[in-house]
């Protein structure tokens, strides 16, 4: 073993150790590295002229990291050289010839030509599995838009004919849409799917779902998935995200804001529904209004399973 040098030196001796090295030491003993490595051996080496290439383990791990960390190919290569934790989870050394972000692209281009990207996600969920890592008691869908070049400035002349452009509230976006199911405790990725950008969300449920599940959560996309002829022997809970219109259209409560003249009086009576004032009104399945008294009112939490909005609900005429 060669000598430590003396940022690594004083590396050593640091007084607290940061949650990026917590999270890579956990990432270093969860993943199954060995049986990664046995896939990818066969074909990394093989035919190879000239140099001899990075070792398969340094590279799955920096391919890991970018990964993790959604870092671009120079990104990756910066983070190398100005990161110690991130060195050490590869098992490199400042001194040794860090790769570049030539190198980590063909990397990364292996995995896509050889197409083992399935199949090291496919291993993953059988270790996780076989560690007790997947309870499978419920799963959270969702969707991202993954954005593409739109330029026809290239050899062929013409866009990606496998991506779409779509509308996503005020504004179009052009690439592909990636599907996930990710389990409701652990947070883990169980299944994924990539479609293009103008596919809806509701048409690759199937996939996203593993058939043990008792919960199933997703946002407004998924709103009638329980209708659905692919959905209807499951028997689950479906949590699914109202619309906004739903549920503005489900409170038809109308509060007027104050004059600046007026002060509020103690003691005074409001016209409020009982169901409000006992300080809870369940208006769907899956939101929740709540009700709070203030100085000038009332304040309203909406909550749904995704997220919390606050809004500050005035005086409403006395009767």
């Amino acid at each position: 073993m060669s000598q430590l040098t003396f940022a690594e030196a004083e590396y050593e001796i640091k007084k607290r150790k940061t949650r990026r090295e917590k999270f890579l030491e956990r990432m270093d003993a969860l993943l199954p590295w060995k049986k990664l490595e046995r896939q990818l051996a066969k074909k990394y080496s093989a035919g190879r002229v000239g140099r001899k290439p990075y070792p398969l383990k340094v590279m799955l791990r920096v391919h890991v990291m970018q990964l993790l960390y959604n870092l671009s190919d120079p990104g990756m290569e910066d983070a190398l050289y100005e990161i110690e934790s991130m060195r050490r989870f590869a098992g490199l050394r400042l001194s040794d010839n860090l790769p570049d972000e030539t190198t980590i692209l063909n990397f990364r281009h292996f995995l896509e030509k050889h197409k083992f990207g399935k199949c090291l996600f496919e291993t993953i969920q059988r270790h996780l599995a076989g560690q007790g890592l997947r309870l499978q008691e419920g799963s959270i869908m969702d969707a991202s838009i993954i954005a593409a070049p739109t330029s026809t400035k290239n050899k062929s002349g013409e866009r990606d004919p496998e991506m779409h452009q779509t509308k996503k509230g005020n504004e179009w976006h052009f690439g592909m849409k990636l599907h996930i199911g990710v389990d409701e405790t652990l947070g883990l990725i169980h299944s994924l799917t990539t479609t293009a950008a103008n596919e809806h969300d509701i048409t690759q449920a199937d996939q996203l779902l593993h058939g043990k599940e008792k919960r199933v959560w997703g946002d407004a996309g998924y709103c009638g998935i329980e209708k659905r002829e692919a959905h209807t022997d499951r028997k689950v809970e479906w949590q699914i995200a109202m619309r906004q219109a739903s549920v503005r259209n489900s409170c038809k409560i109308v509060l007027r804001r104050p004059s600046k003249k007026r002060k509020p009086v103690s003691g005074r009576k409001w016209n409020m529904p009982s169901s409000i004032s006992n300080g809870c009104l369940d208006i769907t399945r899956s939101a929740i209004v709540v009700w709070k008294r203030t100085g000038i009112g009332f304040t309203c939490w909406l909550v749904l399973p995704t997220c919390c909005v606050r809004s500050t609900i005035w005086q409403r005429e006395q009767v």
